[in-house]
């Protein structure tokens, strides 16, 4: 496969070319990986709940989410089955720097890291998103995986090398406004031509990228790139792409590979929206109902 080469994400190739790592059956919720989720404010508490149900049934193990303290104890009650961290509030109702010390202890414990989910304040979510990429890469090599999502991506047109000490471990989910913003570029730019896009983002910021849209584009740091055109018109809904941000991190704690990851993301969560049309209609299927639907296409590998 060339650096020009764009292969077509489908079931077969998945199955063929990139089957997901074995699950141990005879492991326990250890075996599949811990995820951290870090994000939320007090008017989107929604976002971190559907990323971080996205990566429990896309089969992480364990979750832990990491929010804003008044919100807390909603997001624990909305998601039982993890373990809610409460930070610091600052401006914004985002965590501030300070915050981030606590954050990296638990995510550099965790296989996968996702930030970014309702995070709505551009400077505090900088600040913040600046300070936490810093205190993780500052460990012993073992570094977790990273995903950005939502409001943490745009903090990469400021700080274009803030992932390049992952190691190629780091993977971004952007749609078009949002890689605009990193790139500081017209959105229209990045309609006319996505897959260009997607490589400049994945040259420029060293991470694997997953550029949404009608087609999806998946672009390797070394221009590697796939596609995938299965999505539904229903995808485009609020709280779409927390779940598929989920999705990927829960694939990362299982342990695929960051562009493998966004490649089963993408064919799952595309999946899932085309099973739901079939129910519902092309549109007007919620995003939560997208959650359900993930372990039923991911059984079929």
């Amino acid at each position: 496969m060339t650096r020009r080469t764009v292969r077509s994400v489908t079931l077969a190739s998945l199955r063929r070319e990139w089957p997901l790592p074995e699950l141990d059956r005879d492991g326990d919720k250890e075996t599949r990986g811990v995820v951290l989720a870090v994000g939320g404010a007090v008017e989107i508490v929604g976002a971190l709940m559907l990323a971080g149900v996205g990566a429990l049934r896309a089969g992480a193990g364990k979750l832990q989410l990491a929010t804003c303290r008044s919100i807390a104890p909603t997001v624990a009650a909305l998601v039982p089955e993890a373990r809610v961290v409460r930070l610091a509030e600052s401006r914004g109702d985002m965590p501030p720097p300070r915050a981030a010390a606590l954050v990296a202890s638990l995510g550099k414990q965790a296989a996968a890291v996702l930030v970014g989910p309702g995070m709505v304040d551009p400077p505090a979510t900088t600040a913040f998103v600046t300070a936490l990429m810093a205190a993780l890469v500052q460990s012993t090599g073992d570094e977790p995986a990273v995903v950005l999502d939502a409001g943490a991506i745009a903090v990469l047109a400021d700080e274009p090398s803030l992932l390049h000490g992952f190691d190629g471990r780091a993977s971004l989910t952007p749609h078009a406004g949002e890689a605009a913003t990193a790139l500081g570029v017209p959105i229209a730019e990045v309609i006319a031509d996505p897959l260009g896009a997607a490589r400049e983002a994945a040259t420029r910021f060293g991470a694997s990228v997953a550029l949404k849209g009608a087609v999806t584009w998946i672009v390797q740091p070394d221009g590697k790139s796939w596609s995938y055109s299965g999505g539904d018109v229903g995808l485009a809904t609020s709280g779409s792409g927390d779940v598929l941000a989920g999705v990927v991190a829960g694939l990362l704690a299982r342990g695929a590979e960051p562009s493998q990851a966004l490649a089963w993301g993408a064919y799952a969560h595309g999946t899932a929206g085309g099973r739901l049309a079939e129910k519902f209609g092309p549109v007007g299927y919620l995003a939560r109902e997208l959650l359900a639907e993930i372990p039923v296409v991911l059984r079929r590998d």
